[in-house]
Formats: structure tokens, C-alpha cells, sequence
């Protein structure tokens, strides 16, 4: 039997590069979109392409190719192709390595496919690990030469106007011996459909766009913020699986561990793509990327809400119908969070590193979990903010109260964080006779009725001390921004 073995891609740096447009995207804001874009599609389909344009090289099957997508993957390989492997992936890495003037780098691991897979995976990583943290290993630089400089404006005009736009209008992506690191939307000397679908020969990718007011482009953020409701803003959505590289790692085989892979990848760009599609997403979002285990959107505020709540749904489904035979939760639960733009005219990369540190700040706090206004909700409790938020905002307009009564509302949280520094609590009696007062006038059954709720809502139906529930200020703060004008 000829030896066999595994090859292991994985690119570095992708965070850092991405977030290398923000000083670039303040001078011209819609160029800094389509360079964001660019990238994250130029990152996203190199995990795509170069595995297939190995075997493609190489005059081997497709079905050679494990998995692929998410930043790395893996693939079988007859051992006397290691070396024509190693010298195809050391020359994508050198373009890349321009491309990106040295942040984006590729490492591999290639090792015999014997043993179990637990032994094999570990060889590979370790391999990996080694050249993470020797990063002058596969670039062919000496110790004490500079990094390629790649010229700026070229790269970029590459980026944000050969991809961007290009990209989500293609039907094939293309790649050329000539530009190992470069993939190009509609030619090459290989090329591959994309598609929104699983198809077997064609590479799945969600890369839906809010469209313009005239439908001729991508609409900018400034647009996407006008199309909110209430108030006039714009953010970032974030997402990504809790402990998904756990649940990876223990699986038994590489039979197992290539289709879940796979499985988290189509997820996220099927059901990404199509809900974005929907009427209440399709203008008001548009998709930066996704991923094996995460993805990132930016819009409308409140359409980004919307989304999050859909997504959190869907993958609570996908994972009770697919991971029911998987013991434990780890990649079961998705932590997401929400950055919002402080002004209309801001670097969309600005805001999505915001929200990164956001998702941090979730999943260092629990699992399945939200980062959105301010804090940090489990989803359950996310319901709840939502139907607060119905009912404040209905005294307002139904009821006509002013939005006064918010910012008077929320004062409760700050007493109540003043009264917890100080070691005192707030009996029930105190805060109903403050509530009372902002809540007064009308005795209208329907308005008591609302009233009452508000209050049970804020501080808990079975409680004879008042603690203010977190999804309330949320629920406020939310009611604020519906309310705005």
C-alpha cells in the first residue's frame, strides 16, 4: 500500500490584517469598506483555493481534499508528493507575505497518516505550534532581512477593487501559477464556482450585501444606519462558537473529525446567506465574512439585534439535530456581541475590532452568551429585554409619556450600584414610591396594567429586596434608541 500522508494549512495574522484598514478607511469611508471586504474575502477563499489548486497542480482527485475553510485546512496526499506540496504552499506564502507586508503568513504540518488520530492530530499541532512561534521558518527570509513592503496603493486597489464588489458578484473564483497567493474573481488558470449552496465542486461562501438606494453597489454604512429604526445607527455583529476547538479534539478519527468541520462551516454560510437574504435583513446588513466556527456582519442597528436572535435560534436547532450523539455542550452554545458606531461617519474597522473585544468580554464571562448596550446577557434574559423594551416603548406612544421617564428610569441602576458600593439595599417600598412618580397621572386600566408589568419586569416577581435585573437597562436603553429621531 503506498504511504499516505496529512497535510495541515493554517493562516496567521488575519485578525491583524483586517484591522490594518482603519487608518486607510478614515480618509475615504467607503473605500475603507471595500478594503475591509477584500480582505476578509481574499483571506476567506485562500483556505478555499489553495487546497484545491494542490491537488489541481498536482493531477490528483478532489476527493483527496478532508476539509477546508475557517482559515486552515487539511488534506490527504500520496507521500511522494510531500515535497512538490511544500514548495507550492513556501510560494504562496511568499505572495502573501507581500500582499500583507508580512502579517498574513501560512504554516503547515505534514506527517504519515498511522496511528490513532488523537497521536496524529497531536503531531500536527505541534507542528504547527513550532512554526507559530518561529514565524522566519517557511518564509525563505534571512534572520535579518526585512519583510517584503508591498506597495500600498497596488495591494489595495487589488483588495478593494479587484475583490470587494467583484467577489460577490462572480460566479467562479480563479487561481495561477503565476500568482500563487492571489485568487482572482472570474479567471485562472483553475477555477471553481461559487455558490451558497453545498454543491461537490464548487466552493460555499456567504457574501450577501445590503444593496444601495440606486441597487447599483453596496450600500455604505451611513445608508445602512439611515435605514435603522429610531435612531440613526450603524455597528458590527460578532459571532463565534464556544469551545469549538475542545470539541474538535475529541473526536476519534479523522472520518469524524472531517465532516463535523465541515458541518460548522456550511452552517454558518447557508443559513448566514440566507437569512441575510430575508426582507427584514436584506437592506439593512451586509456579511464581512464567515467562518468554520464564526462569522461578522455589519448594518443597522436593530436589524443586527434581529439577526443575532436568528442566528442564536438556528444554531440552538442545528446542534440538538446534528451533535445529539456528542456528549458535553462544548460547540454547543454561540456567544455573539454588538459594537455600534459612535458617529455615522466612523472606520467600519474600528468597530469591528470593538466588537471582537466586546465577544471577548462575553465568553470570558459564560458561555452562550450576548455582549449588547453595555452588557453582557444570556440568551434567555435576551427575550426578556426584548419584551421591556415592547413595553416601554408602548407608555410612550400610546400613553405619551416623555422620554424623560427613561433617563429616569435608568437612574435606578445608578442608585442601585451607589446603594451596593455603600453595603445598603433598596427596600421595595422606597423604589415603588419613586416609581410612582414618574409613572403618574392617568389610572387607565391598560396603562396600570403596563405599569405593573414594568415593575415586575425591572425587579423580579418574588422579591422583598430590590435587585434590578441587567436585561432591564438593556431593555431602556433599547426603548432609547427605538424611541430617537
Amino acid at each position: 500500500m503506498p504511504e499516505q500522508i496529512l497535510l495541515q494549512g493554517k493562516i496567521l495574522g488575519t485578525e491583524e490584517f483586517l484591522l490594518t484598514g482603519s487608518a486607510e478607511g478614515r480618509s475615504a469611508r467607503s473605500a475603507g469598506e471595500d478594503l475591509i471586504a477584500g480582505r476578509s474575502q481574499w483571506i476567506t477563499l485562500l483556505c478555499e483555493v489553495l487546497p484545491r489548486a494542490l491537488l489541481a497542480e498536482l493531477g490528483l482527485a478532489r476527493i483527496l481534499l478532508g476539509s477546508s475553510g475557517g482559515g486552515q485546512f487539511l488534506l490527504v496526499l500520496p507521500g511522494e508528493f510531500r515535497e512538490a506540496a511544500e514548495t507550492f504552499l513556501l510560494a504562496a506564502a511568499r505572495q502573501m507575505s507581500e500582499l500583507s507586508s508580512g502579517i498574513v503568513k501560512i504554516v503547515w504540518a505534514v506527517t504519515d497518516n498511522l496511528g490513532d488520530w488523537a497521536v496524529i492530530r497531536k503531531r500536527l499541532n505541534d507542528q504547527i505550534e513550532g512554526k507559530r512561534n518561529a514565524p522566519l521558518a517557511d518564509t525563505g527570509l534571512a534572520a535579518f532581512q526585512p519583510f517584503p513592503r508591498a506597495n500600498r496603493p497596488e495591494t489595495d486597489q487589488y483588495f478593494a477593487k479587484e475583490l470587494g464588489a467583484k467577489v460577490r458578484e462572480a460566479s467562479r473564483i480563479g487561481w495561477s501559477p503565476e500568482n500563487p497567493g492571489k485568487v482572482t474573481p472570474g479567471q485562472g488558470k483553475h477555477t471553481w464556482s461559487l455558490t451558497s449552496n453545498l454543491s461537490p465542486d464548487g466552493i460555499m461562501v456567504a457574501r450577501h450585501a445590503a444593496p444601495s438606494d440606486d441597487g447599483k453597489s453596496t450600500a455604505p454604512v451611513q445608508t445602512l444606519a439611515r435605514r435603522s429604526q429610531g435612531r440613526s445607527i450603524w455597528g458590527v455583529l460578532r459571532g463565534d462558537v464556544d469551545n469549538f476547538g475542545l470539541r474538535l479534539r475529541r473526536v476519534n478519527s479523522i472520518e469524524e473529525h472531517v465532516p463535523l468541520s465541515v458541518l460548522y462551516k456550511q452552517f454558518f454560510a447557508g443559513e448566514l446567506e440566507v437569512l441575510c437574504s430575508l426582507p427584514e435583513f436584506w437592506r439593512k446588513v451586509t456579511i464581512i465574512y464567515s467562518g468554520g466556527d464564526d462569522f461578522a456582519v455589519y448594518g443597522s442597528w436593530d436589524a443586527l439585534i434581529a439577526l443575532a436572535r436568528e442566528v442564536q435560534r438556528l444554531f440552538h436547532r442545528f446542534t440538538e439535530e446534528n451533535l445529539k450523539d456528542y456528549p458535553g455542550a462544548d460547540g454547543k452554545t454561540i456567544s455573539m456581541a454588538i459594537a455600534l458606531a459612535p458617529e455615522t461617519y466612523y472606520p467600519l474597522a474600528s468597530i469591528y475590532e470593538e466588537a471582537g473585544r466586546n465577544l471577548d468580554l462575553a465568553k470570558a464571562a459564560d458561555k452562550d452568551c450576548i455582549y449588547l448596550l453595555g452588557r453582557i446577557l444570556e440568551w434567555r434574559h435576551l427575550a426578556d429585554a426584548s419584551e421591556l423594551k415592547d413595553t416601554v416603548t408602548r407608555l410612550i406612544h400610546d400613553f405619551r409619556m416623555s422620554r424623560q421617564f427613561l433617563y429616569q428610569l435608568r437612574s435606578f441602576y445608578r442608585r442601585d450600584s451607589y446603594a451596593d458600593a455603600a453595603g445598603e439595599t433598596q427596600r421595595t417600598w422606597r423604589f415603588q414610591r419613586r416609581f410612582n412618580r414618574i409613572l403618574s397621572g392617568t389610572r387607565d386600566r391598560e396603562f396600570q396594567k403596563l405599569r405593573t408589568h414594568l415593575i415586575s419586569e425591572l425587579v423580579g416577581r418574588k422579591s422583598a429586596e430590590v435587585k434590578l435585573r441587567p436585561a432591564g437597562l438593556v431593555a431602556l436603553e433599547w426603548a432609547r434608541l427605538v424611541t430617537e429621531v
